[in-house]
């Protein structure tokens, strides 16, 4: 790090251990470096999520859909939950069904604030997080990665294409778009692959990332009601069982562990500043 950099994060009222220990960091080697939080760049980040996600989906739906196995786990699962005293997905799907407009606007739920809600806290967090950013995405991509063993190794059918299973499939019958994997859109994406459940996985980094980072209370408040809205959805229009939730739960934890191993801390608990467009983060976060 040249003198001037030093003086200009002295001048930002940096302390001088802290500029010390930002030197040290810099001239240490390449992997040091790569762990090291940085600025993101812009199209960089475009490219890598949009490749990304192709990716993810291309594999995922590559994933041999072994209907049989997925209708043979379904029913064992549907099994267990009764034994747990947890099999309620049925009466959950059946009631809110009966209400026409609730049902209808879980279909569009369901269909797109997985998206949408996630590319938003992607957008916000590079904007008002960039010391931050790289780690907590790296939780987000590790997560989804990790649950595509889950799809190959589990095949699982989502309840509503369970064999006398009872369970309303909400997208055809109340003939809206809500789910690629019912009525004309169901051979874009593979039927069998309900556990874990990425619906969940999204929707709790989604809401911890806005608890833990936002500084408004209605904020983090809509952090926490994200997943559990998600939860009630997934259950109700039928596309997941309780455990698949369990399931992206699980693969969140992790996602998270491998981001605390690579960047040695909690993304939430990095800096939340950097100095410049691919240079380690070194401020400290702001209050």
């Amino acid at each position: 790090m040249s003198d001037r950099t030093v003086t200009a994060l002295e001048g930002q009222g940096v302390p001088h251990s802290v500029t010390n220990e930002a030197e040290k960091r810099a001239g240490r080697g390449l992997l040091p470096r790569l762990r090291a939080p940085r600025r993101p760049r812009f199209w960089f980040e475009i490219l890598l999520i949009t490749v990304s996600y192709w990716t993810y989906s291309l594999i995922r739906n590559a994933v041999p859909e072994q209907k049989a196995a997925a209708l043979t786990h379904a029913d064992w699962l549907w099994r267990l939950e009764h034994h747990l005293g947890i099999a309620v997905e049925d009466s959950v799907n059946h009631a809110l069904n009966a209400a026409t407009w609730l049902i209808v606007g879980m279909n569009y739920y369901y269909a797109t604030l997985h998206f949408v809600v996630t590319l938003g806290v992607l957008v916000w967090l590079y904007r008002s997080h960039p010391g931050r950013y790289t780690a907590t995405r790296l939780a987000l991509f590790a997560t989804t990665a990790v649950a595509l063993l889950g799809y190959y190794l589990f095949p699982l059918a989502p309840p509503r294409l369970m064999s006398g299973g009872g369970f309303v499939d909400t997208v055809v019958v109340h003939q809206t778009w809500g789910s690629m994997a019912s009525g004309d859109l169901k051979h874009m994406s593979n039927q069998y692959a309900a556990m874990p459940s990425m619906h969940i996985g999204w929707s709790l980094w989604c809401g911890l990332t806005v608890y833990a980072l936002a500084k408004v209370s209605w904020a983090r408040v809509l952090g926490l009601l994200y997943p559990a809205a998600t939860l009630t959805v997934i259950v109700a229009t039928a596309n997941h069982f309780w455990l698949d939730a369990v399931g992206g739960m699980v693969c969140l934890a992790f996602g998270f562990t491998v981001s605390r191993l690579w960047y040695g801390a909690l993304p939430y608990t990095l800096p939340q500043w950097v100095t410049g467009a691919g240079a380690p983060a070194l401020l400290p976060a702001k209050a």
